[in-house]
Parts: structure tokens; sequence; C-alpha cells
């Protein structure tokens, strides 16, 4: 079942519920599905891949916790609220993210396989990890461990 079909679903049964805030959140996934099937080369045949999918999710949730930080400095807690349950909906069709441990094992492998040997190998692990990890990590933690590891040889 694709994105769209999943969204459409929950739609009718958020809307059975009358769950104002999770109707909200699943009407901005559609909204930008639509959008993205509509760009030009975007989408092959109306239809997004998987991967489209999948990056149009991250973006939707990194948004969301931008939003929530803002708000947060702010001192907008209502706002905040309602940023973090959207936040949630949305990470329901997200895959699961790797915890700290998981995300370690994984990049010492993927140093190990490139053979990187240092902080000047930084590049060509992020290529390949970012490439492998997509979805299921955020950029900006893989980032950090990877300079980590690189950076303490005895991985």
């Amino acid at each position: 079942m694709s994105l769209k079909e999943k969204v459409d679903t929950a739609i009718k049964e958020a809307m059975r519920a009358q769950d104002k805030i999770r109707l909200t959140a699943l009407r901005a996934i559609k909204s930008q599905i639509l959008l993205a099937e509509t760009e030009k080369g975007a989408a092959e045949n109306g239809i997004l891949t998987t991967d489209a999918e999948l990056k149009l999710l991250n973006k939707s949730a990194k948004q969301r916790r931008e939003s929530a930080a803002i708000y947060r400095e702010q001192f907008r807690s209502d706002l905040e609220a309602q940023e973090v349950a959207e936040l949630a909906i949305i990470e329901e069709f997200l895959p699961a993210q790797l915890d700290a441990g998981e995300l370690r094992v994984r990049l010492v492998e993927i140093i190990r396989r490139v053979g990187a040997a240092g902080p000047s190998d930084l590049g060509k692990v992020m290529g390949v990890a970012a490439r492998e990890l997509s979805g299921q990590a955020d950029g900006r933690a893989i980032s950090q461990a990877v300079n980590d590891l690189l950076s303490n040889t005895d991985f």
C-alpha cells in the first residue's frame, strides 16, 4: 500500500473519530503528496517513489520539530503542543528510527567497509551512510556519530 493510500485510510478513520489534530496532520501530509505528484519531474507517471515519500515525510517531520522549538523559545506551549502532536502522527508513517547503539554499530560496519581511517575520510563515509541509513536516523545524528567514530580510531 502506498503512502497516499495509507494516509487516505487514516484520514477516514480520523474523520470517524472526530480527531481534529490527527485530521489536520494527515491532510497536511496528503497535500504535500499531491503537490509532489504534480511537480514536473518529481514523480514518474504521477506516482511517488518510496524514497520520495520518505523524503517528504522527513521534511515534514523536520518542519514540525523546528516549529516546536521556536514555539518553546517563545513560551507558546499551546502551539508547541500542537506541533509535537502532529509530529507524532507524521512519525507513525516513518520507518523506525535507530537508537544510538544501533546507529553506532551500523556506522562502524560502514566505516570498515569503505576503509576509512580517520577524520579525513568523513565525506566518503557520510556518502554511504546517508544513503543506507536514510529515514532510519537523523542526518545530524549520523554526521555527529561518524565524526566521533572517525576521531576515535579504536572503534
